[in-house]
């Protein structure tokens, strides 16, 4: 690989230092987004309406079995946030999340237009992107999947 140069070369070491908690923080957050909208799913908070309220929006968007998906999609989200974020069983999730956003940006949004403000494809198409990138690059070398040594 060639080497790196860089058009301010002292902040090259600071690049270099911070190149594993930048990865952290994407990695972090990415996870962390997902984390209060499966606690809306699951359990009501932060102005969810739950696991029944949640089946009656999907049944009416015609996602059925709806009660199963509440339930699924809201423990990727809760649950599998928390796994991304810590970096544990980082790329079998990241690739739920793919398979989740995938489906959110081509199906479920996609009559809305590409703009999120509108509740367009532009949100999943990027968080579907994001998905495969930690599906690709694993946790790093601040994750519990290498703490423990062990990654997919």
């Amino acid at each position: 690989m060639a080497e790196v140069r860089y058009f301010v070369s002292p902040l090259g070491p600071v690049y270099q230092r911070l190149d594993q908690l930048a990865w952290l923080l994407l990695r972090a957050m990415y996870g962390g987004f997902f984390i209060p909208h499966g606690a809306q799913k699951l359990f009501a908070m932060f102005g969810g309406g739950g696991p029944i309220k949640t089946a009656e929006g999907f049944a009416r968007n015609g996602l059925e079995p709806s009660l199963f998906w509440a339930y699924y999609l809201g423990s990727l989200e809760f649950f599998g946030g928390m796994l991304i974020l810590f970096g544990l069983f980082t790329r079998p999730v990241a690739a739920l999340f793919f398979g989740f956003m995938f489906v959110a940006a081509t199906w479920a949004n996609v009559d809305r237009g590409y703009f999120w403000t509108k509740g367009g494809i532009e949100m999943p198409i990027l968080l579907a992107v994001l998905a495969l990138v930690i599906l690709i690059r694993g946790g790093g070398a601040v994750s519990v999947d290498r703490l423990i040594g062990r990654e997919f």
